[in-house]
């Protein structure tokens, strides 16, 4: 009969030629001139402050900023505070990377879906159009469509009129402002539930899959869902909107809402620039789902639109949705391109404008590379936690 050896290993003697000796070492000495680094270029900062008589902090936050900005979403005048600046610095440079992934995900996808038609023509101009675009400075596609395109439309007597009031000029587009009544927040709380009920459908239709092996169009009894829902409770509440359209002035339009040139430029270059680089993950995506599976789709009897919304979409977004995070992120950190055309968002206004007036450099610089921070680490979260949700689970 076999024995157990129950006799303790020998203690551990403390020997260099020992490598978990060796390698706690070494993470020590690599932290201990870490932190000596550290601390020389803090203190080297405060003795030249200190020599150039300068002082430091964040009470500028709190002084009257002094200057205008074209673009505010929420009123700003020269009386306004620095923190207020920073404030609209931050929102624009938001809303022009919400409205760039929008559009920069549309395109994305539809041109690398477009590069792998069988139709010769629609394969070869969406590879012409990836190609010519990721291939060229995005500094340079914004200088062209604001210097090349928008500065070079009609004056404003001579705007060009587009479909529902809308006009475009050397000032930029402008389009009808939506004014809803006090009524419409029930709007709001309709949609709301809507959507709450939306993903109760989808639940249900899952189940449902499973136990009778039947398929229920959770998207189109979903959206008639929501549109019914939404105007009943329009209806009922008694909820109005109107359209302020702009109306041409003596010297420029009144009412309305004015999107100017710098902001229509920035989104315009970094939607059509980005969509380029999605184009292609997406067709690797695409690419990288075995054959087999389309066939298999094919001998089911699912025809070609089905068989790419329900079998190859959903596997390949476990290869695209890793890169195209970092495709969002170089979206966001790529608008601070909009100082060089002109659009007032954060670089332009709190790293320009505040910083040479108030000469904060380090407090400034800080506030918004930790801007960029979050905004980049927020949208990993999101992506991270969609991707565990389609992510393949190994059993």
């Amino acid at each position: 009969m076999a024995s157990i050896d129950t006799a303790q290993p020998p203690p551990r003697s403390f020997s260099f030629n020992d490598p978990v000796v060796r390698g706690v070492i070494y993470q020590v000495v690599v932290a201990v001139l870490v932190v000596l680094f550290l601390v020389w270029i803090v203190n080297n900062t405060a003795i030249n402050l200190k020599a150039q008589n300068k002082t430091s902090g964040f009470d500028f936050l709190w002084k009257t900023a002094g200057f205008n900005i074209s673009f505010t979403l929420f009123p700003f005048d020269r009386t306004s505070l620095y923190w207020q600046a920073f404030l609209v610095g931050l929102t624009n440079t938001i809303l022009v990377a919400v409205i760039g992934i929008f559009f920069a995900t549309i395109l994305g996808f539809t041109i690398g879906i477009a590069r792998l038609s069988s139709n010769y023509l629609v394969s070869r101009l969406a590879t012409v159009y990836v190609e010519t675009i990721r291939n060229i400075p995005l500094l340079l596609q914004l200088f062209f469509w604001y210097f090349a395109v928008l500065k070079t439309m009609p004056a404003v007597r001579d705007s060009l009129a587009l479909p529902l009031d809308t006009f475009i000029n050397q000032r930029g587009l402008f389009v009808p402002k939506p004014i809803p009544d006090e009524q419409f927040v029930w709007v709001w709380v309709g949609l709301a539930i809507a959507l709450v009920l939306w993903l109760m459908l989808r639940q249900w239709a899952k189940a449902r899959l499973e136990r009778t092996g039947k398929r229920f169009p959770v998207f189109l009894g979903g959206l008639a869902m929501t549109v019914v829902v939404v105007a009943i409770v329009w209806v009922v509440s008694g909820a109005s909107v109107t359209f302020d359209p702009p109306v041409l002035n003596r010297f420029n339009f009144k009412g309305g809402l004015e999107l100017p040139p710098e902001l229509v430029a920035l989104v315009f270059g970094l939607s059509i620039y980005t969509a380029a680089f999605i184009a292609e993950l997406v067709r690797g995506g695409i690419q990288s789902v075995s054959h087999g599976q389309t066939e298999a789709a094919q001998a089911l009897g699912l025809k070609d639109g089905d068989r790419l919304r329900l079998v190859i979409v959903p596997q390949a977004m476990r290869v695209i949705i890793p890169p195209l995070t970092s495709q969002y992120l170089n979206l966001t950190k790529n608008s601070s391109l909009g100082a060089a055309i002109g659009y007032p968002e954060l670089v332009n206004v709190f790293t320009g404008t505040t910083l040479n007036q108030t000469g904060r450099a380090i407090e400034v610089i800080a506030l918004t590379m930790l801007v960029y921070l979050i905004l980049s680490l927020g949208t990993s979260a999101i992506m991270n936690w969609y991707n565990a949700r389609v992510a393949l689970v190994e059993r």
